[in-house]
């Protein structure tokens, strides 16, 4: 029903900056959150930044600030990342809450390092 798809992921060095971009396919019958989630090696998964259906939006303490959440229309998800840390590097996953299901993308990968 619903397919999502990351990207933008890729290296970059400690300090610079990067978007990671979620789209969504497929029919959008309800309105939705989403969420951006990461897993670094040896890790848990974790959330990082949630966008309410209202557009209200919480962060990870370790990446206020520094990261920011938003979207574009319906089906695009953006998560600007700034001032990035090697401790950042992980496999970053789209999540959605629509049509009363959670929505997994299959992850980008961010890798911070000099």
């Amino acid at each position: 029903q619903v397919r999502l798809q990351e990207s933008g992921g890729g290296l970059v060095q400690p300090g610079g900056s990067l978007r990671l971009s979620c789209v969504a396919s497929g029919t959008i019958f309800s309105i939705n959150t989403k969420a951006w989630y990461r897993q670094a090696p040896g890790k848990e998964r974790e959330l990082v930044a949630h966008i309410s259906s209202g557009g209200s939006t919480s962060y990870a303490d370790s990446v206020k600030g520094r990261f920011t959440i938003s979207r574009d229309g319906v089906k695009t998800v953006y998560l600007q990342m700034k001032t990035l840390k090697p401790e950042d590097t992980a496999v970053y996953y789209c999540k959605w809450d629509a049509n009363g299901m959670a929505y997994w993308g299959k992850g980008t990968l961010v890798t911070v390092s000099s």
